[in-house]
């Protein structure tokens, strides 16, 4: 793998070179005030990238999995019921974390490449008139299929069943990336992850907590320790840790929101969507599809790509690293050698994106794949072309 080219995996995503040599400080002490005045800032910036009007922030040295199992280890008891549709690898991992905690997982079977159903979520929580269900959980962005879900109309189906569960979201690959509303969908647990459109290494769960779900801490019994958000804020309130915290991804953290907001949040969102829609392009001028069902499920950080019949998409993929240097997606679960999938999320201009449909098209001529060179770099290049805002070509 070449050390020089972008990576088209969803994640970790490739790091700004000011967010790198933000993470990289001498030794702080963590317990200092120097500490406090750079944690602020990286908690008020994600306060605001989620768009919450009440709560907290978490932010824990792990991953989106270990963001997962405080989620749900600092809300919920032995034997809850929980409601979640399986669509994809990482809306089932998520179910079989919630399982292995000894939660009841109801779970709503969905066909892989399409999103969160929401008809029959409204329909159990309807079903459920002793008010089992505790929780919903739903994967925002189902990096799996390249699938998004409807997170607002989550809420509206809950609201329309008069149930009182709190709603939980996995938005490892879309928070920072797509638009997200934690206040305005009423979400009670979002999960994102320091990796993906954060731009930074991965090393943090970053959580934004309702008081809802603050509130069920108090009778919560799953077992937490390293992951207990009480810990967490009574540590908050003195402006440290109740451990020691990652210091230098925290410092990136701060960096990587002041780059968001210097580009301005919805000018990042409007990027994300022009480059999906680039590859897109591409990806029907070579006469294949996206694996999402429908246009209204495309994901605007990843694309997995529907390979034609006796073709291997995980041949591709490691074609590209080993005679190209480039690292695309492989298909996960049941759609392992079925798609290729390219993310486009965090760091990526249109320029960059070209680079990884040209990679792609060559190997898919290697491979002796139905393609013609040129085509799908040559659709995404008309669409790009058109659509560069005007304030990037004034500052060329």
């Amino acid at each position: 793998m070449s050390m020089q080219n972008p990576v088209f995996i969803p994640g970790p995503t490739n790091i700004p070179e000011s967010v790198r040599k933000a993470c990289d400080m001498p030794t702080l002490d963590h317990r200092s005030s120097a500490f406090a005045r750079m944690f602020k800032p990286a908690v008020d910036g994600v306060r605001r990238v989620l768009k919450m009007d009440q709560g907290e922030v978490i932010v824990i040295p792990s991953t989106g999995t270990g963001g997962w199992e405080a989620a749900v280890t600092n809300t919920l008891s032995p034997g809850d019921t929980v409601l979640a549709a399986r669509f994809g690898m990482f809306s089932h991992r998520w179910i079989d974390l919630c399982q292995r905690h000894g939660l009841n997982v109801q779970i709503i079977e969905t066909p892989w490449g399409h999103g969160a159903p929401l008809a029959q979520i409204e329909a159990a929580l309807r079903a459920d008139r002793a008010g089992k269900i505790k929780a919903v959980l739903a994967t925002h962005n189902e990096t799996a299929t390249g699938v998004k879900s409807d997170i607002g109309g989550i809420r509206a189906a809950m609201d329309a069943a008069g149930h009182g569960a709190m709603l939980f979201v996995d938005g490892v690959s879309s928070i920072a990336s797509m638009p997200f509303d934690f206040a305005g969908w009423g979400v009670d647990i979002a999960v994102a992850g320091s990796q993906k459109g954060f731009m930074l290494p991965a090393g943090l769960a970053i959580l934004g907590v309702s008081p809802k779900a603050i509130a069920a801490m108090e009778t919560a019994r799953l077992p937490r320790s390293f992951f207990d958000f009480k810990d967490m804020l009574v540590s908050y309130a003195r402006g440290g840790y109740p451990y020691t915290p990652a210091v230098g991804p925290i410092a990136g953290l701060a960096h990587s929101i002041d780059l968001l907001e210097t580009e301005g949040l919805e000018n990042v969102y409007a990027r994300h969507h022009r480059l999906a829609e680039g590859v897109r392009r591409a990806v029907f001028a070579w006469g294949m599809s996206p694996y999402a069902a429908s246009a209204d499920l495309y994901s605007d950080t990843v694309t997995a790509v529907k390979v034609p019949a006796g073709c291997d998409g995980t041949a591709l993929v490691q074609l590209a690293a080993t005679k190209y240097g480039m690292a695309f997606g492989v298909g996960l679960g049941e759609v392992a050698g079925k798609v290729f999938r390219i993310g486009h999320l965090g760091m990526l201009t249109e320029a960059m994106v070209l680079s990884g449909l040209c990679v792609a098209e060559m190997c898919m001529a290697d491979l002796g794949w139905p393609v013609k060179l040129g085509s799908g770099v040559s659709a995404a290049q008309e669409y790009y072309r058109g659509t560069v805002p005007a304030l990037a070509m004034a500052a060329e």
